[in-house]
């Protein structure tokens, strides 16, 4: 079986834990996971200007299939509303079998992108209520292909369930022992 792939994107004003925890305990679980730019530079500012060095930008790697695409949310995800071509990336990612995951105000970008459909479970970052009043308040749902989180003090969770996503129950729950995670796997 060939090495499972993650690309998060990353974005300037992105929540940093959103993108360090899931970077974090999917390396972890040996997955290779690509650190994308959606800016036009390779260091990427999150909101507390905590700078990550992307390995590529997104129209470099658009074209591979994933088997995980995650975007953490942040301030950040306000400027990328209505972005035609990270939209039109991850419908095209999302109709090759990819999953796609979005914390916090994240889910956003799926609406703009008409990826959540009137039965579509997903949550969001209270924030965001206005624009997806569907959101539950759960931390984390997994609905088919399409992972969602509620915001930074989900991230662990959130990130567990990206690895047992790709890596199965088993490497989740060593990976949550190996972190001291106290909550149920």
């Amino acid at each position: 079986m060939s090495k499972q792939r993650a690309l998060i994107l990353l974005h300037e004003g992105f929540e940093e834990i959103e993108a360090v925890t899931p970077i974090d305990l999917l390396s972890r679980a040996g997955v290779e996971v690509i650190q994308t730019s959606l800016s036009s530079k390779l260091s990427v500012t999150g909101r507390s200007g905590i700078t990550i060095a992307a390995n590529h930008f997104l129209q470099d790697v658009s074209t591979t299939n994933y088997d995980l695409v995650i975007l953490p949310g942040g301030p950040g995800i306000m400027k990328l509303r209505q972005n035609i071509p990270l939209c039109d990336f991850l419908k095209n990612q999302l109709n090759r079998g990819s999953k796609i995951a979005c914390i916090c105000a994240a889910p956003l970008i799926l609406l703009d992108a008409g990826l959540l459909s009137a039965e579509t479970r997903y949550t969001a970052h209270p924030s965001t209520a206005g624009e997806l009043p569907d959101a539950t308040s759960t931390p984390v749902v997994v609905d088919g292909a399409i992972i969602t989180s509620t915001g930074a003090g989900t991230a662990t969770e959130f990130s567990l369930e990206l690895v047992r996503q790709l890596a199965g129950n088993p490497v989740a729950k060593e990976i949550a022992d190996a972190i001291s995670w106290q909550h149920a796997v």
